[in-house]
């Protein structure tokens, strides 16, 4: 297969058109800030999708790109809110989704030597800001349904760490990986069982549904992400989706240097410099107009590549494991049979990396071996060598949190699950950048690489 000059990345925001119009407003009208009426709107137009949207139908991606904008109400799907809970959450637009992780753990009162339990199979931006606070991260393995964390484990965890502490976590960070909903149901259940609160990281997974409701309005935080590679953008930006407006106005306190009502800075509480620039939020709202699109794109591709996989022995595509879990598939992924043969696997990890696998790291440190006691099999490895050679990009799946050297001595309850993934697994080119036929090129390409 000759290679394209093409260059086919994983993921990458399309940018609509819309964005000009508002970025313009923000400099005409001189609003240049970290405030303004880009960042109100933009905030406004976020719970219109998450909140009214929330009990939407999964959207047909038989039926692209007739399905966009295709919500229609079904109440008998919230399982659990009613109408006037959702409708009293707000939200807050913020530099990262990071600093949304961090916001939602101080506005529940996390401190030094508290322990929040974390879901191990994802990126570290979810436990870090555990550690911003002097708090400790409790790691939890995922099940293999959703790859998200497993409840049954999770009670486990709660259990050993109330008898071994003498007191429960303060909170529990689920995660929405790569977009597919955990179940969160159950993992509700379980911390609503023992009254510990539940910041749910969609940063992944915005527009994805859990039983018709939208990820991130379950628990008492939900998080969201806009940087450049998410369904929308916001150039970087996040978003904390807060249960009332007394949590609003408590995050929006220490999002803005938790300034006291005096005349004058008086600061009797550390805060941050965390709201979103009005530039970047005309951006977000020239995106939010293709929303709808972009989710039905990535959920037509992931049909696609689930009708390519299906034919190649060996491979599994990672999809909906049930019709009550509806996934923006903002990343398709798939896991190699370890006895599969890929072109070129005896000669991977024979040197380290210059620079960083996945996106734009800024500077990496060099190592002096290539191999670590956890990592992609040879298969996976000599897949995405042999794809970025076809300026195909694509990268290991998240490299579980309780296997980090940064990580080492942290507690954590596993069983294998995400090992056994992190080993096997390959994320593919998604969005709107990605076409029908580079997806059909992609799963051409895999196939060749078979030996």
């Amino acid at each position: 297969m000759e290679k394209r000059e093409k260059r086919v990345i994983l993921c990458l925001a399309h940018m609509s058109g819309n964005e000009i119009r508002y970025v313009n407003e923000a400099f005409e009208t001189n609003w240049v800030v970290p405030l303004g009426p880009n960042v109100n709107a933009f905030e406004d137009e976020l719970h219109a999708f998450v909140i009214s949207k929330a009990n939407s139908k999964t959207v047909d991606t038989n039926n692209y790109p007739q399905c966009i904008n295709a919500h229609n109400n079904d109440p008998e799907a919230l399982w659990k809110d009613s109408f006037e809970e959702l409708h009293s959450k707000k939200i807050v637009a913020l530099s990262s989704g990071t600093a949304a992780v961090h916001l939602a753990l101080i506005a529940l009162g996390v401190g030094y030597g508290d322990e929040v339990i974390c879901q191990s199979f994802t990126f570290c931006a979810s436990s870090n800001p555990v550690t911003y606070l002097g708090a400790k991260p409790v790691f939890v393995d995922s099940e293999k349904d959703t790859w998200n964390m497993d409840p049954d484990l999770l009670r486990t965890a709660i259990e050993d760490r109330i008898k071994v502490t003498g007191k429960k976590p303060k909170a529990i960070i689920a995660v929405y990986l790569y977009g597919m909903p955990a179940k969160i149901k159950n993992i509700m259940a379980v911390a609503n069982e023992y009254d510990i609160p539940v910041i749910e990281d969609a940063a992944e997974g915005l527009g994805s549904r859990y039983y018709g409701q939208v990820c991130g309005t379950f628990g008492r935080f939900g998080v969201l992400s806009f940087n450049g590679n998410k369904m929308i953008t916001t150039s970087g930006g996040g978003a904390l989706i807060c249960p009332n407006e007394e949590m609003r106005n408590l995050v929006m306190f220490y999002a803005t240097q938790a300034r006291e009502g005096y005349p004058y800075y008086q600061h009797e509480k550390i805060g941050y410099n965390y709201r979103l620039s009005n530039i970047c939020a005309g951006i977000g709202r020239g995106q939010m107009t293709v929303l709808d699109e972009h989710i039905a794109w990535h959920k037509h591709l992931a049909q696609l590549y689930a009708n390519e996989f299906s034919k190649i022995e060996g491979i599994d595509f990672h999809s909906n494991p049930s019709e009550n879990i509806d996934s923006n598939y903002w990343l398709n992924t798939i896991t190699l049979s370890p006895e599969l043969h890929v072109s070129g696997q005896e000669n991977v990890y024979k040197s380290t990396v210059k620079t960083a696998v996945g996106g734009a790291a800024g500077v990496i440190h060099f190592v002096d071996q290539p191999h670590t006691d956890c990592e992609p099999n040879a298969n996976v490895e000599a897949l995405r060598v042999y794809l970025d050679k076809l300026n195909i990009e694509s990268r290991p799946l998240w490299k579980p949190m309780h296997k980090q050297p940064c990580y080492k001595d942290s507690k954590a309850y596993v069983n294998g699950v995400s090992e056994g993934l992190f080993k096997r697994g390959l994320c593919l080119p998604s969005g709107p950048l990605v076409t029908e036929d580079d997806a059909l090129y992609i799963t051409e390409a895999i196939k060749q690489a078979i030996r």
